[in-house]
């Protein structure tokens, strides 16, 4: 890894995700000079950085950012943690301002999206990395490590349940806009696709059963896995033992009848992620680009109903 401490500017620091970029940048042991929200609430900063700047108004960010770069000072590296919708054009900012982004999922909301973000990296020469933390889980790598050694033929039956229930904030937010956040498959969805996607390879059919605000299930055939999903965000999907148990968060993923353990792990994998973007390593474009075109389709499919190979789940809701 490159040893030169790196300066960082950060889009979105209010929300939820910002902490763990944060604590990733410090933990790299790297500078944030400069954030932005238009929500204040920001003291989780005096934790990390106390001495950053902070703005609530895009215009006057862009023009400190404009003045850090006349006085000599370079940001390396703008981290976005801004709604879904924003992440276009937050890339382009950071670009323009001849630094790397850092974007969360999604990295944009459609595929062609990508393709304009392909030629703007060719033009500035500075690069777009996404956060796609499954792909360093280290039990996810073993996995697919497993499935590589496997025979090259075969074509294994995955179940994804994953069901992560939200109150009526939710619906009120940006993330209950599907114009916004791209649904359920992408807000909540997109790190399984391309999961399983790095894992089983390109997808070769993609069918939706039901699709409604609060949960969406369907079909996913790719190279080496038939796939049936179920994503949700209803309370009452829930199984019963988990209510019981006062959780809120139901996920398993099956592989051929076994259970893929991974609910552990997840602490330090934006560290993680960060130290390989640093070391010059991070998912770029090309990797990013199936999962955005898997939730695309799906947000943009007519539902078939109960037909064909369906995640069983759907017979009870």
């Amino acid at each position: 890894m490159d040893s030169t401490l790196k300066n960082f500017g950060l889009i979105g620091v209010a929300g939820y995700i910002a902490v763990r970029h944060l604590k990733a940048i410090k933990d790299t042991g790297n500078n944030l000079l400069a954030s932005l929200d238009k929500f204040d609430s920001v003291g989780v900063l005096d934790s990390y950085f106390p001495q950053s700047d902070f703005f609530v108004e895009f215009e006057r960010f862009d023009r400190h950012f404009d003045k850090l770069k006349r006085s000599g000072t370079k940001i390396d590296y703008v981290s976005i943690c801004s709604p879904n919708y924003l992440h276009d054009s937050h890339i382009r900012f950071a670009l323009r301002h001849q630094a790397d982004a850092i974007c969360e999922k999604p990295l944009v909301l459609n595929p062609w999206n990508v393709d304009a973000l392909q030629e703007i990296e060719n033009e500035t020469g500075h690069k777009i990395y996404t956060v796609l933390q499954l792909r360093l889980h280290p039990r996810i790598m073993e996995l697919r490590e497993k499935i590589r050694n496997g025979p090259k033929d075969k074509v294994y039956d995955v179940d994804l349940t994953y069901i992560t229930s939200r109150g009526n904030w939710y619906y009120i937010s940006w993330k209950g806009d599907i114009q916004k956040s791209g649904g359920i498959a992408t807000n909540i969805g997109i790190h399984f696709f391309d999961m399983l996607g790095w894992i089983f390879g390109e997808i070769k059919n993609n069918v939706v059963n039901i699709s409604e605000p609060k949960k969406t299930g369907g079909y996913l055939e790719l190279k080496n896995a038939r796939v049936r999903w179920f994503l949700s965000l209803d309370y009452n999907d829930l199984p019963r033992n988990t209510k019981e148990t006062g959780q809120r968060t139901f996920r398993s993923i099956t592989v051929e009848g076994d259970e893929v353990e991974f609910s552990e792990g997840f602490t330090d994998l934006h560290t993680s992620t960060y130290k390989e973007i640093i070391a010059g390593n991070g998912f770029g474009l090309d990797q990013a680009r199936q999962s955005v075109m898997t939730a695309y389709t799906i947000r943009n499919a007519k539902p078939i109903g109960l037909q064909g190979n369906y995640h069983p789940i759907l017979k009870s809701i």
